[in-house]
């Protein structure tokens, strides 16, 4: 399993993971250049709610979008909150959030459907990005998982959330983790260290570690593990491996950049 990042357009890129197959679904993390946004939000921010000009994050949508074969009229995405909310999407909500952030279909951090021609988009700077992809019912999920998300194991509760919703066996479901900030660049406080260490027990030396006097998160484990706790077999869980914060030519980090960025985008269509 591996992570790749296509050119796919004038300057345009997309990051994507080979476990989920081409045939059945569209997938991608798009990456920063190739838009027209201004700084600070340099170039292909994605995101309605950071400040950037709409007309110009529109456009953003559009080339990126075309250049993946999707319609950015068709957009469905929601608000985020970094809290564990999960909403169903049915084809009628297509376009919920793709031109108005208000218009977005509700304050949520995760994107269920199995309904198809229906591209799910959440925006990220840091934030891990997960998907799940089951191919027995042919449904899917774009989750922002952050660290309140990830310490109320979002990404758990959607793959339960996809079981009520689609008979979605976990142990059929595909899941991608993809560009966010790694443990190296992620140091927390002793308080949120404490909080992970209560809200997954047994599991401290694989999420937090301690270097040159931090201790260190590593929410790529943290929701590995909480995945995989889920029912997912490991094996049918990739990774991007990639940071967000150490790669800042190609991807958007509100660590590394003091706060104020653009976002990057993961979307999933099931065709």
């Amino acid at each position: 399993m591996s992570f790749v990042l296509q050119r796919i357009g004038d300057n345009l890129w997309n990051g994507r993971l080979d476990i989920f197959p081409e045939d059945k679904v569209v997938h991608g993390f798009s990456a920063r250049q190739g838009g027209v946004s201004a700084a600070p939000y340099d170039t292909l921010n994605m995101a309605l709610h950071v400040g950037d000009d709409p007309a110009a994050v529109w456009e953003n949508r559009v080339r990126y979008m075309r250049a993946m074969g999707l319609d950015a009229e068709r957009i469905c995405s929601v608000r985020q909150v970094h809290g564990t909310e999960i909403v169903r999407v049915m084809r009628r909500d297509a376009g919920r959030g793709a031109h108005d952030y208000a218009d977005a279909m509700a304050d949520a951090d995760a994107l269920i459907t199995n309904d198809c021609g229906v591209p799910l988009m959440l925006c990220f700077a840091d934030c891990v990005p997960v998907l799940l992809y089951d191919p027995v019912r042919h449904a899917g999920a774009v989750i922002h998982a952050g660290r309140d998300g990830t310490l109320h194991h979002i990404a758990a509760k959607t793959a339960h959330r996809m079981t009520e919703e689609f008979g979605t066996k976990p142990r059929d479901l595909l899941a991608g983790i993809g560009p966010s900030i790694s443990a190296a660049c992620y140091p927390v406080g002793a308080a949120e260290a404490a909080e992970f260490r209560a809200s997954m027990p047994g599991h401290e030396a694989e999420i937090l570690a301690e270097k040159d006097g931090e201790i260190h998160l590593d929410l790529w484990a943290a929701n590995r593990i909480q995945l995989i706790g889920a029912g997912i077999p490991e094996e049918q869980i990739d990774c991007a491996n990639i940071c967000t914060a150490c790669e800042g030519t190609w991807y958007y980090s509100y660590r590394a950049s003091g706060g104020t960025t653009g976002r990057l985008a993961a979307v999933m269509e099931l065709k």
